[in-house]
C-alpha cells in the first residue's frame, strides 16, 4: 500500500511491525517515550485509546512536517478488570490461570496523527480459552516468557493455537493491531491530502 506521506510507527512491538510489513505498508519505527499509566478512575474501555494517544504524542514532538504517526496499545479485560503485561513469571502464570476456561476481551486503542488531523479509535475482540492444564501454562510461560504481552499470551503462539476455542472479532487485533481497520483509517487520511 503506497501512502502519500511517510508513516511512523510509534511502537516497540515486533508484532505490530510484522503485521504492517505483511500488509505491504512501508514505515519507520520510532520508540515512544511514554509510560503505560492512566488517570485513576478512567473507564477501563477508554484506557487503550488514552495510552495509544499518549504514545503518539511522545513521538509527535520530534516528527517532521507531513509525517503520519501511528500508535497502538492493547490491553486484556477480564470481567472489567485490566490485565496488562505481567511484571514477572508468577504474574504471567496467574494471568493465564485467570483466563483459563473463560471469555475475555482484547481492546486495542489506535491513534493516527498528521498535522492537525487525528483519528482515535478502539477495536474489541472477544476470546474464549478452554480450560488449560497447569502443565500447559507452566510450559508456555517458562518457554516463551510472555512478559511483553498483555494478558501474558500471544494468540499466534502455542498457548493460543492449542488453548483458544473461538474468537469474535479481529484475530489481528489480539496480536496487537487491527490491521484492516488501520488500513481503512490510513486510506481515509490519504484521501484528505490535497
Amino acid at each position: 500500500m503506497d501512502l502519500p506521506f511517510p508513516l511512523i510507527l510509534a511502537s516497540s512491538s515486533p508484532r505490530r511491525s510484522q503485521l504492517l510489513l505483511e500488509a505491504g505498508i512501508s514505515f519507520e519505527v520510532r520508540h515512544p517515550r511514554a509510560g503505560e499509566d492512566w488517570p485513576e478512575g478512567m473507564e477501563p474501555e477508554r484506557i487503550p485509546a488514552f495510552l495509544a494517544e499518549k504514545k503518539a504524542a511522545s513521538v509527535l514532538s520530534g516528527s517532521l512536517p507531513g509525517e503520519l504517526i501511528l500508535s497502538a496499545d492493547t490491553l486484556v479485560f477480564l470481567e472489567g478488570r485490566v490485565l496488562g503485561k505481567p511484571v514477572d513469571t508468577p504474574g504471567a502464570i496467574r494471568m493465564l490461570e485467570a483466563l483459563s476456561g473463560r471469555m475475555h476481551q482484547v481492546i486495542t486503542g489506535v491513534c493516527l496523527f498528521r498535522g492537525d488531523q487525528k483519528i482515535l479509535f478502539t477495536e474489541t475482540t472477544e476470546v474464549w480459552f478452554r480450560s488449560l492444564e497447569q502443565e500447559e501454562i507452566l510450559d508456555y510461560v517458562f518457554r516463551e516468557q510472555p512478559l511483553d504481552k498483555a494478558g501474558a499470551y500471544g494468540i499466534q503462539e502455542r498457548i493460543g493455537i492449542l488453548g483458544i476455542e473461538k474468537i469474535r472479532g479481529s484475530f489481528y487485533n489480539v496480536m496487537g493491531l487491527p490491521v484492516s481497520q488501520v488500513v481503512r483509517a490510513l486510506r481515509g487520511m490519504a484521501g484528505k491530502i490535497p
